[in-house]
């Protein structure tokens, strides 16, 4: 593996499909063939451009995870290459055990495992927990790859 072993939310940014408020992700903490940790404090911002008058209601660590399986797509694509573009089709067996995110404290540990795929979907589970290791949110997410909805999204962001 080429791609650094770890990231800034600038190094993050460039990679993945999301731009400014929208990155949600700060650090790259590690990753692997098989999975990735990443971790945030943009949950706690009140210009999240997640948050409602409500808060940013947990529902939203799917984004969070998604955007960590979109940074590991592209750390694993070839280098120099683009990495596939894709979207979240699906998001199964999920978990939460908090009404918000946004009042968390301290950054929120993002993390997600590949457990199968090919080049044209991506299954993966992924846990969103708080510093102090409580779990937040969990479940199962299936990402599309390099079907024209993808490639006519990833243009547009």
């Amino acid at each position: 593996m080429t791609a650094p072993q770890t990231l800034d939310r600038a190094g993050i940014a460039q990679r993945i499909p999301h731009s400014g408020s929208m990155c949600l992700l700060e650090r790259l903490e590690s990753w692997d063939a098989d999975a990735i940790h990443c971790s945030t404090t943009t949950h706690a911002q009140a210009g999240n451009p997640l948050r409602t008058e409500s808060g940013l209601l947990a529902p939203n660590a799917i984004e969070y995870a998604a955007q960590a399986m979109a940074l590991h797509g592209g750390l694993l694509a070839a280098e120099g290459s683009t990495p596939s573009a894709g979207f979240l089709a699906s998001a199964r067996n999920v978990k939460l055990a908090v009404a918000r995110l946004d009042d968390v404290q301290g950054a929120l540990q993002v993390r997600a495992r590949r457990l199968s795929g090919d080049e044209r979907q991506v299954l993966y589970e992924f846990t969103v927990k708080a510093d102090d290791g409580r779990s937040l949110a969990e479940g199962r997410a299936v990402v599309v790859l390099n079907t024209p909805l993808a490639a006519e999204e990833s243009t547009s962001s």
